[in-house]
């Protein structure tokens, strides 16, 4: 059980935290330490705390993966109870750290701007591995904004710095996460509905040119009865990955599959074409 006097009473007003200093597993916030490229996009939600006075406290993980960790992180500014908000924090760890060894399916028809990462990339520097994890923070966080500025149900992204991820907490006041949809026990019409808003979220990356690359029932939640898609750092292009159709076909297939087995049929093909459809329009 996660406890935090925030949590357990958001609204308290009779704790007060005068000359407050980060304390254990705390930090001050890095809202200022970030550049406005790396604040998501505007106008931000009510919910964001900007102020350079909040604390950052890591209250446990929600979630570990084969290239980052998630956590859950609090943000609020002490002896003000307006300003409080849950965060997830999503951390990349370096190369020699991660078990996902499929990247290079898809960072083609990408590009590293800077030509000194370029060469500490190709050698596998030190300086190479760093680079490596901050190029998929930073992907994530661009993948994020740039759908959520097309209207996608993704978690609003707070901010990027080096190789975290700061975003929306899909849950609930108490720090218990959203659902995965592969969790979520429903009827065949709920299921039915669900795979409706799937196809959605599919058509518009397809219609901005994009696929996930990695889609499935485990990286769908399921929010307030809304689907909300996670996991963006392996986003593809379309066209200028070679592997992009290739990919996509491979979301229509997991998908498809996965709601066919639970009694809500549907034909990855004719997905597929109509995602095809939908890219080139």
């Amino acid at each position: 059980m996660l406890s935090d006097p925030f949590l357990s009473d958001p609204f308290a007003t009779e704790l007060s935290f005068a000359d407050v200093e980060p304390g254990e597993n705390q930090r001050w916030s890095t809202w200022p330490a970030v550049t406005p490229t790396e604040r998501g996009p505007e106008p931000w939600p009510d919910w964001v705390v900007t102020s350079a006075g909040a604390l950052d406290t890591e209250l446990g993980i929600l979630k570990t993966g084969k290239e980052a960790d998630v956590f859950l992180l609090e943000r609020a500014v002490p002896d003000d109870p307006a300003q409080h908000t849950l965060l997830a924090a999503k951390r990349y760890r370096s190369a020699e750290h991660s078990s996902f060894h499929r990247s290079a399916v898809y960072t083609e028809g990408r590009s590293t701007r800077n030509t000194r990462d370029t060469r500490a990339l190709a050698k596998k520097s030190t300086h190479g591995r760093e680079v490596a994890a901050a190029q998929w923070s930073f992907a994530e966080f661009e993948a994020l904004c740039r759908m959520w500025e097309l209207g996608a149900p993704v978690p609003y992204p707070v901010q990027v710095n080096g190789t975290e991820v700061l975003m929306e907490f899909l849950g609930d006041a108490h720090g218990t996460a959203a659902p995965r949809l592969a969790q979520v026990r429903s009827d065949r019409a709920e299921l039915a509905g669900f795979y409706d808003q799937v196809v959605e979220i599919m058509r518009v990356f397809a219609a901005a040119g994009f696929a996930h690359g990695d889609l499935s029932a485990y990286n769908l939640l399921v929010h307030e009865g809304r689907v909300r898609v996670i996991d963006l750092p392996q986003i593809v292009d379309i066209i200028a990955n070679p592997q992009g159709l290739d990919l996509l076909h491979r979301d229509c297939v997991n998908i498809c599959d996965w709601f066919t087995r639970r009694r809500v049929e549907r034909d990855p093909e004719e997905l597929f074409a109509e995602l095809l459809a939908a890219s080139y329009a």
